[in-house]
């Protein structure tokens, strides 16, 4: 669905009454209108964030660009959707994670941390964004298991609702080893070990841009008496111009053609390059290689919103109630990471890694009732096969200083086509 119809809107300072409007394209209301209306609380939080958007859009003229929409929407301080109080994950939030569906996804990538780590002799974990905390408790409980436990396991994590979930949940099921935890609220001056990033780069804002006739315009969110509304106009992010240009030149883009651009991977990258002397990145999300991302088919871009177990594509709808995210194009990253300093990358899809990784052995290691084991065969299905997660979601490992890549990339890898210099 095109976000660019400036005729979309939604006004939240009548939320409920007017939800959604009258006003919006037909298509977009049906969509919106089988969505489960928030109770009171929800209702409450989203209008105290549509406000705070509002005073910036103000504030700033008129409008703001995309990006800076999509991070008060999700890290506004208190009210953003990944900063607030309200439940997430699991069958009673928004969506179901990897790591909620089965331990044994953690105990994949603990054998990955335990090979790199090897390697390195000694070293740390660094997981970002923890969520509910269940994929570190399930991969230091393997590790735990393996007596390959790292230095110390360190969890980035901004929200202070859900870092307090993830101790109280990691205290709970590993007090031997909780001391052993600490969390970050920015990146330490220096690492070595595996940093670990499950289902983050979607959550990075993002720039929107439209290829059309007249040139590039860049998307902006501005207001009006009905609420918020999407508009395209002349660029104004100014590293946003060139890195479309060459995206238009390199993919040959049909025009028109609307598509996201993360500039802030980019920089998480080299950021993270600059600290780790030694070790491995992993990074596990929902994208593509660059060729595929950019497909002339995927004209109106890969952006898509999270409510309640169901998806829409309106980002302006209820902020701080939904989640927005887009697909990854890993070979944006992978290049970004080549130019910061990684000496290494392999990438394959999510089935292949969790398979290489030694997923049926663990499974067979567990003693199971005939019921709980039929609960895993069926997490293990939609992880694996090809029309749940098992190729949507792919694996992208970066590398410095190792001396072999790790056994997850073993049964299969892409291709990603990396330039030369990077763009």
């Amino acid at each position: 669905m095109s976000l660019g119809l400036c005729g979309e809107t939604l006004s939240f300072k009548t939320l409920p009454q007017a939800w959604p409007t009258d006003t919006m394209d037909p298509s977009l209301k049906s969509a919106l209108s089988s969505l489960p209306a928030p109770d009171e609380t929800s209702q409450q939080l989203s209008l105290q964030l549509a406000d705070a958007i509002s005073a910036e859009i103000e504030s700033k003229g008129g409008r703001i660009p995309f990006d800076r929409f999509m991070e008060l929407a999700l890290y506004h301080p208190g009210l953003g959707y990944y900063s607030n109080d309200l439940r997430k994950f699991g069958e009673q939030g928004d969506f179901i994670t990897a790591p909620e569906l089965t331990p044994l996804f953690g105990h994949c990538i603990a054998r990955q941390c335990a090979e790199a780590l090897e390697q390195l002799d000694i070293g740390s974990i660094l997981e970002f964004g923890a969520g509910s905390g269940r994929l570190a408790a399930d991969l230091l409980g393997e590790l735990e298991r393996l007596d390959r436990l790292p230095e110390r396991y360190y969890i980035l994590e901004l929200s202070a609702a859900l870092r307090q979930r993830q101790q109280e949940l990691l205290q709970q099921e590993l007090p031997s080893i909780f001391e052993r935890i600490e969390w970050l609220d920015q990146l330490p001056e220096s690492f070595s070990g595996v940093v670990v990033a499950n289902e983050v780069l979607d959550a990075m804002p993002v720039s929107r841009i439209l290829i059309d006739e007249s040139g590039i315009k860049e998307q902006y969110v501005a207001l009006s008496d009905q609420g918020f509304y999407a508009t395209w106009d002349a660029i104004f992010t100014p590293e946003l111009q060139p890195v479309a240009e060459t995206l238009q030149n390199r993919y040959s883009l049909p025009i028109p053609y609307e598509t996201e651009i993360n500039l802030r991977a980019t920089s998480w990258i080299s950021e993270l390059s600059s600290i780790l002397s030694g070790g491995m990145v992993l990074l596990i999300d929902y994208g593509y290689s660059g060729h595929e991302f950019y497909h002339p088919q995927r004209n109106t871009g890969t952006l898509i919103c999270h409510y309640r177990h169901r998806t829409h594509g309106d980002p302006l709808f209820l902020p701080g109630l939904q989640d927005i995210t887009a697909n990854v194009d890993f070979t944006a990253v992978a290049e970004a990471a080549l130019a910061a300093g990684f000496d290494s990358h392999a990438f394959t899809p999510q089935a292949y890694f969790l398979l290489a990784g030694g997923l049926e052995q663990l499974l067979m290691e567990l003693e199971l009732s005939g019921k709980e084991q039929l609960q895993q065969i069926q997490a293990i299905k939609r992880l694996t096969l090809p029309n749940e997660m098992g190729e949507r979601f792919k694996v992208l490992a970066l590398g410095k200083g190792l001396k072999q890549q790790p056994s997850g990339f073993s049964l299969h890898q892409l291709p990603l086509k990396i330039t030369h210099p990077p763009m």
